[in-house]
Parts: structure tokens; C-alpha cells; sequence
């Protein structure tokens, strides 16, 4: 198999396990003294190489070797880099230390369901990688179970920067991030956003981990804005944000008061509903950010 340095290769590859746009993951080992395993990120992008790398790649490669100098354990740890040229085409090659699953895997082989104390666990990691790249001026942009990764001794790591960005204040960028289901109602209505789009998301995970499925799964933007207000209740005319393109009204959730609910989700105690309100704060400057998410009581460590 071709590898990124165009000539040799430093893995034996075991496995394809994952598959994307332009290029593919495997699982690998290395060759050699440490031999270690290994994700290896395959990037093959067809056309004139003298182009360059597109922005996005350069980005995902940037902020990773960024923040590998910090070594945070609930990031993801990029290991090598290397890029060439062949047959009119550039191969980009990543490789990240390997991690056995998934959190959508984790979920799944859980017969029962998690227990509230690996609830508690893995949001408590989640919200520690969150809250070192927010205090880092980085949003990931693109937080789901499918790039979160969980360890077979239970640590949870951040993966897949390739929509991060380094923020300033209220930036306003493309719309289309965020996976639909994870998305928040200021990147549905086309608002600008900051770093708690990322805690929205982390919120929705939250409750996909008692409720062993998405949250909200709308098909569209607009479907997804209904199953928001659904639940959180449609929020007031005043703090709709006044850039969107979107115009308030009531049809938008004509079930539901205007005020938003007390109860989340009926089976969540007192501690774990609150900090889910927190985090699904309709507007951005009232949702709990990562840091304060941590010292909460329902994660708060004694």
C-alpha cells in the first residue's frame, strides 16, 4: 500500500476504519522498535498539486500541532505529519495515536445503558478537552459521539479538527458546521457564534447518553429548529438574535409556550436537568460555558 512519503512506508496497515470525503483512516502499526498502533489519516487529493494544500487540511494540521505541545489528555495526539506528490495528485498523511471506539460505539455496547457515574465521567473528560481548547481561543465546530473517542481503559478524547477555528470575538463564519442534530440555533438561524456552539453540543450529547439516541433529529434546518422549541420552549422575540435572516414567530413551535421548560428530559434528577438547561440555553450569552459546566454540582469533583 501507498503510503504519504511516496517511497517507503513506516506502518504495516491492519484495517480501514473509517472513510470520508477525500481519503480514509487506517488502523496501522508501526514498524520497527515501539511498534505501536496507530490511526493513519489518508488525504488524496486529485488535480494539480501546484494549487496547494486547501485551506481546511492546513487548519486541521495547524491546530493539532498547535495544541499537541500542551499534551492534554481529552485531546486526540497527532504523531506525524507528512505530505508529497504523485501522479498529479497530493497525498497528505496524518497519523494519530489510535483509540479503540468511538462514543456511539461505547454507547452501543452498553446493553442497559451507561450508569449515571460513567455519565458523570465522560462528560466530566469531555468538558475538560472542551474547556482547554476554548481557553486556547479554539472552537471545534464539529462536536459529535463519532469524534469522540473513548479508550478501552475509559479515556475520552476530542478528534477531527478539520472544521476547527481559532475565534475571535463573535466571529461570524460559515453556517455549515456542526453536524445537523448537534447544531445550535445560532448556527441554524445564520447567526455569528462563539465557543459555546461547541457547549450546545456537548448538551446534546449529554442527554444522548441517558436517552441512548440523538436529542433532537431533524431532517432539516428548519425541522431541527421545531424539535429545538419543542422542548426548550420558544425563547422571547427580544432574544432572538437581530443579524439572522430568519424572522421570528410563533408558528415556529405553536405547541409550546414561549417560555422555556423547567424539565428537560422526565427521567433526569435535579443536577443533571440543570446542568442540561445550561447547556441548551437558547441564547449563546446565557449557556454555561465549559469551565463553569465543570464545577457543577452533578460533575463537580469531592
Amino acid at each position: 500500500m501507498d503510503d504519504g512519503r511516496c517511497g517507503r512506508s513506516d506502518y504495516e496497515y491492519l484495517a480501514e476504519i473509517g472513510e470520508g470525503a477525500y481519503g480514509k483512516v487506517f488502523k496501522a502499526r508501526e514498524i520497527g522498535e515501539k511498534q505501536r498502533l496507530v490511526a493513519v489519516k489518508k488525504l488524496n487529493l486529485p488535480g494539480d498539486p501546484e494549487t496547494g494544500i486547501p485551506a481546511f487540511m492546513i487548519r486541521e494540521v495547524a491546530l493539532l500541532r498547535k495544541i499537541e505541545y500542551f499534551n492534554h489528555p481529552n485531546i486526540v495526539k497527532l504523531l506525524d505529519v507528512s505530505a508529497c506528490v504523485r501522479n498529479q495528485s497530493l497525498d497528505l498523511t496524518l497519523v494519530f495515536e489510535y483509540i479503540d471506539q468511538d462514543l456511539t460505539t461505547y454507547m452501543n455496547c452498553a446493553e442497559n445503558g451507561l450508569s449515571r457515574e460513567k455519565i458523570k465521567d465522560v462528560m466530566r473528560q469531555l468538558l475538560k478537552g472542551l474547556d482547554f481548547l476554548h481557553s486556547n481561543m479554539l472552537v471545534h465546530r464539529d462536536l459529535k459521539p463519532d469524534n469522540i473517542l473513548v479508550s478501552s481503559h475509559g479515556e475520552v478524547k476530542i478528534a477531527d479538527f478539520g472544521l476547527a477555528r481559532i475565534y475571535t470575538y463573535h466571529i461570524a463564519l460559515t453556517p455549515c458546521v456542526v453536524t445537523l442534530w448537534y447544531r445550535a440555533p445560532e448556527v441554524l438561524l445564520h447567526s455569528g457564534y462563539m465557543s459555546s456552539v461547541d457547549v450546545w453540543s456537548a448538551g446534546c450529547i449529554f442527554a444522548e447518553l441517558f436517552l441512548s439516541r440523538p436529542l433532537f433529529r431533524g431532517f432539516t434546518e428548519a425541522q431541527q429548529l421545531q424539535k429545538i422549541f419543542e422542548l426548550i420552549g420558544l425563547p422571547n422575540e427580544e432574544d432572538w438574535p437581530k443579524e439572522s435572516p430568519i424572522r421570528y414567530s410563533l408558528a415556529w413551535s405553536p405547541t409550546c409556550m414561549s417560555r422555556p421548560g423547567t424539565q428537560v428530559l422526565p427521567s433526569l434528577g435535579m443536577e443533571e436537568n440543570d446542568l442540561l438547561l445550561g447547556c441548551l440555553a437558547f441564547k449563546p450569552s446565557n449557556r454555561i460555558s465549559a469551565c463553569r459546566a465543570l464545577a457543577h454540582p452533578f460533575l463537580a469533583e469531592f
